[in-house]
């Protein structure tokens, strides 16, 4: 019944009440970015959504404009805090999650949830198992299981488990203790990043 029906009702509602109060931190984290080297505000993603669907997912830009797209050797998303094609604003929002708020848009359109497996770029569909593709299953999330006990600290096919451990386990308990340790995680800034050196992507 919760995942069915009272998830989906609950981001709707509490998007709606979320976000007159998120509108203006947004707004000050943009208009840092603009003035820093001109870019556009935001950064729009495609990522795979639930039954495979595509969409467009909302960060603020954090990067330098026409950055090359880096990834760690299990084709990961590469993350340091010393990666040289984050800028000065872009260093901050990051540590902070704030590049991460605008995604409410996705979760009050029903692109997302505030809790379920963070999404995935469309390339892989190529290389999910059998089982790791029913994460797609459900709608991917603003955070999630990995989001609010590991972060970066893992390897992509960890994650894979723990987003599949999520979906079979869903329910209300479930989702409040990854929203607090969620919390915690970013107060206490712990696994932002990786420690491995990155690879380019051709």
């Amino acid at each position: 019944m919760y995942k069915k029906y009272f998830k989906r009702l609950f981001d709707i509602i509490f998007s709606l009440i979320l976000l007159p109060f998120l509108l203006p931190v947004i707004a000050i984290c943009a208009f840092f970015i603009k003035i820093e080297d001109k870019g556009p505000i935001f950064y729009l993603g495609e990522r795979l959504g639930k039954d495979k669907k595509q969409f467009k997912m909302y960060k603020l830009r954090s990067m330098k404009v026409n950055s090359p797209d880096l990834r760690n050797e299990d084709g990961s998303t590469f993350n340091s805090e010393n990666d040289p094609r984050l800028t000065n604003i872009g260093r901050f929002i990051r540590k902070t999650s704030l590049d991460e708020l605008p995604q409410i848009i996705n979760v009050f359109i029903g692109d997302m949830s505030f809790i379920g497996p963070r999404p995935d770029l469309p390339e892989a569909l190529n290389f999910y198992s059998e089982e790791e593709i029913h994460k797609l299953d459900v709608r991917p999330g603003i955070t999630g299981y990995n989001q609010a006990y590991f972060r970066n600290s893992i390897a992509q096919s960890e994650k894979f488990r723990n987003d599949i451990f999520y979906v079979k386990n869903i329910s209300l308990i479930l989702d409040i203790k990854i929203i607090v340790a969620t919390i915690i995680s970013v107060i206490r800034r712990k696994n932002i990043n990786t420690k491995n050196e990155g690879i380019y992507k051709n």
